[in-house]
């Protein structure tokens, strides 16, 4: 006999009805039936009079009944527990730079209006090693731009953002549109391999039989920026992170050539993480519901 069995056998007495118990507990009424039978069996004897409008508990359904009710009350104290510690449980995020740059502080405002006591511990990592800190369970949910990562995990996208081909107005780039083979060429100024901003890159380069090599190769996005503004060569990053500099008209965009480099924002969970009802809030402050499975 399982807990279930026993709140079904408890709904069943005070609702007098299959199917009112049923609604009652938001399952079938066949649940309900088949749960009745198992008992039953198990009690060897019947539990219940079927009479024409109505369900009655038996002399062995009642006695059943109150042996059951205190263990039913525990559990529910326990659940309350439970359900009190969860909403106090802190929240643990590994997020990459550029996300917890634009887009997880609105996030977290919107969360800490409605969850003033819920600490929200935010570690800010390269793209690259966010899923390496889920995976080793320092963190509830990763923040990632870039391809879903392979394993156990379950990812949504929440948002993307295109990365510019830019350079200096004074910069002596090929004639536009660049097409894979003279980006190839150019001097470029690019983020790291393994960045999710570089593989976006090299992939689509890929596609096309060319691989980029840098003249310079950074961790560090303003510092490419800089660079580029200097006339030393061609960078490619977000659009979000050279607005400044394009209006100011230090920088400019460059057309490429069937080129498509677009980032996706994913939040990913370990698909067996159990979700706190303040967790699963965050979550649906981070992703639209329309893009939730």
């Amino acid at each position: 006999m399982t807990i279930r069995h026993m709140e079904i056998l408890k709904a069943i007495s005070e609702t007098g009805s299959f199917t009112k118990a049923a609604r009652l507990l938001y399952i079938t009424q066949s649940a309900v039936s088949h749960a009745v039978q198992e008992l039953e069996t198990e009690a060897g004897t019947l539990l219940f009079d079927r009479l024409s409008k109505t369900i009655r508990l038996t002399e062995a359904g009642n006695l059943l009944l109150q042996e059951i009710l205190p263990i039913l009350d525990s559990c529910k104290a326990v659940e309350s527990k439970i359900k009190q510690l969860d909403r106090r449980a802190p929240i643990r995020i590994v997020s990459s730079i550029t996300i917890a740059s634009y887009y997880l502080p609105d996030a977290l405002h919107r969360f800490e209006a409605s969850h003033p006591d819920i600490p929200v511990y935010v570690n800010v990592v390269s793209a690259a090693n966010a899923i390496e800190v889920l995976q080793a369970e320092n963190a509830d949910i990763a923040l990632v731009e870039g391809l879903p990562p392979h394993g156990p995990y379950q990812s949504t996208p929440f948002s993307s953002y295109p990365l510019l081909t830019l350079c200096s107005p004074d910069y002596p780039h090929s004639r536009q549109p660049l097409s894979p083979s003279a980006l190839s060429e150019e001097r470029l100024l690019l983020r790291e391999k393994g960045s999710a901003i570089r593989d976006v890159l090299d992939s689509a380069l890929y596609l096309y039989g060319f691989t980029a090599h840098p003249l310079w190769t950074s961790v560090n996005s303003p510092a490419l920026i800089e660079a580029a503004k200097a006339g030393l060569g061609i960078t490619i990053l977000p659009d979000i992170l050279v607005k400044d500099a394009l209006n100011e008209g230090s920088l400019i965009s460059l057309e490429t050539e069937g080129l498509s480099l677009i980032n996706q924002l994913l939040l990913v969970t370990h698909k067996d993480k159990y979700l706190t009802e303040p967790l699963a809030e965050l979550i649906r402050i981070m992703v639209p519901d329309e893009t939730l499975h």
